[in-house]
């Protein structure tokens, strides 16, 4: 058994070229084999959110403080908020991030496939970010 303390693993920057905005990453643990499970608390400042991007065996982001915004490709942007549980399937085309007036905080959990968790698209636009929110 391993006992993981807060403040034992430094934060790090989301970096600009996979996210906009401020954007804050607590590792929270590492796939460590045989398990390909790892998991991270991201916290998006208003505005800021994720690339469009995929995983290659999903992910789900359990949300737990602020207000924030999800969409797959082609779907509607919905509104998330503390207790929602976003699951994303394998190879969806998403992103995530903060409301425009709100930070929002989530634990993003994904597993690897040959080491690799996530492929990175192109950024969301403005115009795209703007849309218009389905809530619920």
């Amino acid at each position: 058994m391993e006992l993981h303390q807060p403040g034992s693993q430094p934060s790090v920057a989301g970096p600009a070229e996979n996210f906009t905005g401020t954007v804050r990453i607590d590792p929270l643990f590492a796939a460590v084999g045989p398990s390909r499970v790892s998991a991270g608390l991201v916290t998006f400042e208003p505005c800021a959110r994720s690339a469009w991007h995929t995983h290659p065996l999903g992910q789900r982001l359990v949300v737990t403080a602020g207000c924030g915004r999800v969409q797959s490709w082609g779907g509607p942007i919905r509104e998330i908020r503390p207790g929602d549980v976003v699951v994303i399937a394998p190879g969806e085309k998403h992103w995530h991030g903060a409301a425009p007036t709100t930070a929002m905080s989530h634990i993003a959990i994904q597993e690897a496939v040959d080491g690799k968790n996530v492929d990175w698209l192109e950024k969301v636009t403005d115009q795209q970010y703007r849309l218009e929110v389905t809530h619920g």
